[in-house]
């Protein structure tokens, strides 16, 4: 399975992807990395494992719909199957959602469909819920509102600190999403015997 990253920080959520030896085991190629933020982190540690790391500014294009061609002639040369959202902080419009109907997969830090959008770590933290989680789904038009592949539930400790929530979250995630594209490339290698 031949697969790009979108990522706009840190790449956190792709080092657990790229490093990740059953992944490599079971066939997922990381055809490249794109970044709408020529200053990501995620550029250094995808550079440092030999995948292109491809930035294309936002600014640089009058519409969404420019800038979502670029990408996509990029996807296009490299022959990549899914795009792979980890950390991108752009909604993805309707050019990349046509190319790749439910082939665009997103992890949330929440257990959707509770507390969606940009941070969804301190709204269940404020919120003062007793769980919060992380999930994985397949994107569409929505923020955060399409078909929800696997989830996995974070307990909000009474003595957390919004830190302390985040690293369990984050360790949730860096274990829930290699996961998920481990049993997605079972099941599509199943459907092609």
């Amino acid at each position: 399975m031949r697969v790009a990253i979108f990522s706009s920080g840190t790449g956190t959520n792709f080092e657990a992807i790229a490093d990740n030896k059953d992944l490599k085991k079971a066939g997922l190629v990381i055809s490249c990395v794109i970044t709408d933020n020529p200053l990501a982190k995620v550029i250094e540690k995808s550079k440092a494992r030999g995948i292109e790391t491809i930035v294309i500014d936002k600014s640089e294009y009058k519409t969404k719909k420019e800038y979502e061609e670029t990408i996509y002639e990029y996807l296009k040369q490299l022959n990549v199957e899914y795009i792979i959202l980890a950390g991108y902080m752009r909604i993805v419009g309707d050019t990349l959602l046509n190319k790749y109907p439910q082939r665009i997969i997103n992890i949330h830090p929440a257990m959707l469909p509770s507390f969606p959008g940009a941070h969804g770590i301190r709204d269940a933290f404020d919120a003062k819920v007793k769980q919060t989680g992380v999930t994985v789904h397949f994107i569409d038009s929505g923020i955060d509102t399409g078909p929800i592949i696997d989830q996995v539930a974070v307990p909000i400790l009474p003595t957390d600190t919004i830190e302390d929530l985040e690293e369990r979250i984050h360790i949730q995630e860096h274990l829930l999403y290699p996961h998920v594209l481990n049993q997605l490339i079972n099941k599509m290698r199943s459907n092609n015997l």
